[in-house]
């Protein structure tokens, strides 16, 4: 709690440097974090920004409606449009690149507002072709410019009493989940998510999940997880996978970014 204390003033600093600000809000800890601070603790003027799309898992965006209308956000929700750009769809190894920049044109056409993202230091340490998106577009990073990493957001997350978000898993969007070069569809995607909600329903709300689209099929990947539950995902996974007509290879160990390969491009 005493490294937190002493990086609130400086996030305090980094966003009421803004009379306003348009918070791009994904439905992750990091954003709705950004997001409960910025209304709550600032004096900051702030619109947040939802992005609904085939990209983005339901639940995430059903958890930013409940918390806008719980704590009377001024709420925003948009279609970013990054479906309609065939580059996107093309899953080159910069994606990213091109859905942060379909994001953030979005969102400067619905405001004026300088543009917030809930990106930390952790990010500095991927590889994040969105990144170069928000720079070319002047978006801000409170939680960068603060010095905060994901573990001081999740601190503040439980400092500010949203529990429910504090411990949510890392969740990318889930076109991350589909084989760089593989094309992105939008029959894939709605795939990934109902095997990953399938699986949540049988493991702790803090497990790490993920169903990969790769060139040999189907992987689900878990983190630790008992051997019973792993083999009745494994049953369950395999019957959805016949079902969608898709080959199933099997459930391996979670390895972060497995499904992003540059050596394809």
């Amino acid at each position: 709690m005493s490294d937190l204390l002493s990086l609130l003033p400086g996030l305090q600093r980094a966003i009421e440097r803004h009379a306003t600000l348009a918070v791009a809000v994904s439905g992750g800890v990091d954003s709705m974090t950004l997001a409960h601070f910025t209304h709550t603790r600032t004096a900051t003027r702030a619109v947040m920004v939802h992005a609904a799309s085939p990209a983005v898992p339901a639940h995430a965006s059903a958890r930013v409606r409940d918390h806008a209308a719980r704590f009377g956000w001024n709420l925003i929700v948009t279609d970013a449009g990054e479906f309609a750009d065939p580059r996107y769809r093309a899953n080159p190894v910069d994606r990213c690149y091109f859905c942060k920049s379909n994001l953030y044109d979005r969102i400067r056409h619905l405001t004026d507002a300088p543009i917030a993202s809930g990106a930390n230091l952790d990010d500095l340490d991927d590889y994040r072709p969105g990144l170069t998106a928000a720079k070319e577009r002047a978006v801000v990073h409170p939680f960068i410019e603060a010095g905060f990493a994901k573990s001081a957001v999740r601190s503040l997350a439980r400092a500010m009493a949203l529990e429910d978000l504090a411990d949510l898993p890392a969740q990318p969007c889930l076109s991350s989940r589909i084989q760089t070069a593989i094309a992105v569809r939008e029959t894939d995607l709605a795939f990934i998510d109902a095997v990953e909600q399938e699986a949540a329903g049988l493991l702790p709300a803090s497990a790490t999940i993920r169903c990969r689209i790769t060139r040999e099929g189907v992987v689900l990947e878990l983190g630790p997880v008992e051997p019973t539950a792993r083999n009745a995902l494994e049953r369950r996974t395999a019957e959805m996978c016949r079902s969608a007509g898709m080959a199933f290879v099997g459930i391996k160990d979670y390895v972060r970014g497995s499904a992003f390969v540059r050596a394809l491009l």
